[in-house]
């Protein structure tokens, strides 16, 4: 009779395992409403340090992240972003070549 005292029957066992679940729940509710207030605190102390900057260090932050985004790696596709450079880069061979041509040729 004592091991019968000690054990769960079936309906507590489940009732258990409900109020286990509902526990969970409610820390995973918990841990991410606090990881909500931690990026939103972030952000607000990143504008509010921006805001801080004179013009020239603002221009120069604006600048690289742009430079930042220019070179994010697209996940559609492995080639880097870098449309400005490319044209540039075509034309300095195109102008190789014909200054090669023209020197072979004279």
């Amino acid at each position: 009779m004592a091991d019968d005292d000690t054990s769960l029957s079936d309906e507590e066992r489940v009732e258990l395992e409900q109020l286990r679940a509902e526990r969970a729940e409610r820390e995973r509710q918990r841990s991410a409403s606090a990881e909500r207030a931690e990026l939103e605190r972030l952000k607000a102390d990143k504008a509010a340090s921006e805001a801080d900057l004179p013009p020239s260090r603002r221009r120069i932050a604006e600048a690289k992240e742009k430079g930042r985004r220019l070179m994010e790696v697209d996940e559609n596709d492995d080639d880097l972003k870098m449309p400005g450079d490319r044209d540039r880069h075509h034309h300095r061979v195109v102008i190789i070549a014909v200054v090669l041509v023209l020197t072979t040729i004279l």
